[in-house]
């Protein structure tokens, strides 16, 4: 017989069915530094930090946005995951730091398993990829707090960096040479002015192919995983390349991302042209007759992450991006004045 709680939307049995198979999809999302297993009230993780004479731990939080909504209409899962991991490392990245551990929140409003297996996988992938490890979340039954079939995807991460190796951008100086990094995309941002444009102004479906933006469909193009930097970064670290200042290029898009690293007194100049803009910010931009500057406010336009460095540093790291496969441009200079990224 049915419980009073799942007969209000709550199903526990399913709750504790669905997550059964967690040890097995986390299996990868693991460090030596942890203890403990999943499922228990609290993740540990021994603070062991070799090599480091002054550790120093980074935290940051952030979700997935509206671009959930496109998985949804797909039926895919398993990006948004991806998406969540890599996103959370760049913005502790470009403060010089190693990601460590994670924790993950998904709110919704019935349990799927099929949504839920399909998450964590991708979680999971990333965590691999990226030598982080999962250690607990929440998952959260909310019946009538979300529409059918839509779900919250939230996440925390922790880092750490020896304080020397602090990456602030106080180093950042007038005559420094700005290196953009290629995205796969819209990466995380933006998706509620992009849907609007593609799906309600241009009576596209998430499934539809449009000649101008290839053999690809326009969901699969707007779930194309947010880039994750850090083996880039770490790479740089580790051959000891200089760099003055990161700032991850997320919502805000250059003009509130790149100030957040820039001292007193110096700004950047990024040039028009300096790399090809891809296909699908071209699209929205010319059907839903957006400005450029609104554009480069709101997206990323194709350059996921800005590096501020000394010429001598320039070379090496686009030589570096090559070896790597990562498209990488010189976008720009750091002039003295208000700080503040200007288009020239």
């Amino acid at each position: 017989m049915p419980s009073a709680y799942s007969k209000s939307g709550v199903n526990l049995k399913l709750a504790h069915s669905v997550k059964s198979n967690l040890p097995a999809l986390l299996r990868k999302a693991s460090r030596p530094e942890v203890l403990g297993k999943i499922g228990a009230f609290g993740g540990l993780f021994r603070a062991t930090f070799k090599g480091m004479k002054d550790p120093v731990l980074v935290s940051s939080m952030d979700g997935v946005g509206t671009k959930l909504r496109v998985a949804v209409e797909m039926g895919r899962h398993d990006t948004v995951g991806q998406d969540l991991i890599n996103h959370c490392c760049n913005d502790i990245a470009v403060m010089g730091a190693e990601p460590l551990f994670f924790l993950d929140y998904i709110g919704t409003g019935k349990l799927e398993k099929p949504v839920f297996d399909g998450i964590v996988r991708g979680l999971a992938q990333a965590c691999g990829e990226a030598n982080v490890a999962l250690v607990g979340g929440e998952t959260a039954q909310m019946p009538g707090f979300y529409g059918p079939g839509d779900y919250d995807l939230v996440g925390t991460i922790v880092g750490v960096v020896d304080r020397k190796q602090i990456l602030d951008g106080s180093r950042v100086r007038a005559g420094d040479v700005v290196i953009g990094l290629a995205s796969t995309g819209l990466h995380t941002n933006g998706y509620s002015l992009a849907r609007k444009v593609l799906f309600d102004q241009a009576k596209l479906k998430a499934r539809s192919k449009v000649p101008e933006l290839g053999r690809e469909s326009v969901g699969n193009l707007l779930l194309k995983v947010h880039r994750n930097y850090t083996p880039f970064l770490k790479k740089l670290r580790s051959k000891k390349i200089e760099v003055h200042g990161v700032s991850h290029i997320t919502g805000g898009g250059f003009e509130e991302n790149v100030p957040r690293v820039l001292p007193r007194g110096v700004g950047i100049q990024i040039k028009r042209g300096s790399w090809k803009v891809p296909p699908i910010f071209q699209f929205i931009q010319k059907r839903g007759k957006i400005s450029e500057a609104e554009m480069f406010r709101v997206f990323n336009m194709g350059i996921g992450m800005v590096l501020m460095v000394p010429r001598r540093s320039a070379d090496r790291i686009l030589k570096e991006a090559k070896k790597a496969k990562l498209g990488a441009f010189e976008i720009g200079r750091v002039v003295r004045g208000e700080s503040k990224a200007t288009l020239i």
